[in-house]
């Protein structure tokens, strides 16, 4: 189905590598980071670290989730370590912000991320002012994205009416459940080897390459109610 702004009263967004481009390469240095944590904690060297950590994360849906499954990891002394990056890779985001705030209706983030870490991204974009609430992993009780329980917490926290909602998402494994609910979904197709993992085209109602021209068309067609100055 063809995406329909009129419907929606409700943006969803996720935050790694969506609201940002993958070449800032923010999620490298995260990447480093867990990797280092996986070879402390286990004894083991970096490359038995890389591929324990990818496990993880394509079994479990995030590297934390396989950590907490198979070795009782706190959450929080690992999301204050691999989120110990340098901000500087990113740069604010004008044109971006411009375009959320002419958005009718509520602007949400919802990201496997943890609070503290998405406040910080939004205020190096310079978008923070832009979003009404983040829904994060501490938030999921770390059964992240792509557990439906992800998604009916975060509808359930935020009175969120999935049927007036759409999704915007980098990794196409993640909309499924958004659409089984009834959101309208939006696949960012950044053609990275594991955004496409667990493709369901059912599941997408549009696929697109840059946010900024998709809320280009989208204002387009809602205008006036949404229109950039």
């Amino acid at each position: 189905m063809a995406f329909d702004p009129t419907r929606v009263d409700c943006w969803v967004f996720d935050l790694d590598n969506t609201l940002y481009p993958p070449s800032t390469r923010l999620f490298d240095q995260i990447d480093v980071l867990m990797g280092r944590y996986i070879s402390d904690l286990l004894g083991c060297d970096l490359v038995e670290a890389k591929r324990i950590q990818k496990m993880y994360f394509h079994d479990h849906g995030t590297t934390l989730a396989g950590l907490m499954h198979y070795h009782t990891v706190d959450p929080y002394d690992f999301l204050t370590f691999v989120h110990d990056v340098d901000m500087t890779a990113l740069a604010a985001a004008p044109r971006l912000a411009e375009r959320l705030l002419a958005l009718p209706g509520r602007r949400l983030v919802f990201t496997n991320g943890d609070g503290p870490y998405a406040q910080r991204v939004l205020e190096a974009l310079d978008i923070a002012h832009c979003f009404d609430g983040t829904y994060d992993i501490h938030a999921m009780t770390y059964r992240p994205k792509p557990e439906p329980s992800a998604y009916t917490g975060f509808v359930e926290a935020f009175g969120v009416d999935p049927e007036r909602s759409v999704f915007v998402e980098d990794s196409a494994r993640n909309l499924g459940p958004a659409k089984a609910l009834g959101m309208q979904t939006i696949w960012l197709d950044l053609g990275t080897e594991w955004g496409d993992r667990a493709k369901d085209d059912a599941a997408i109602d549009e696929v697109i390459a840059d946010i900024v021209p998709w809320l280009d068309r989208a204002l387009a067609t809602l205008a006036p109610e949404g229109r950039v100055g």
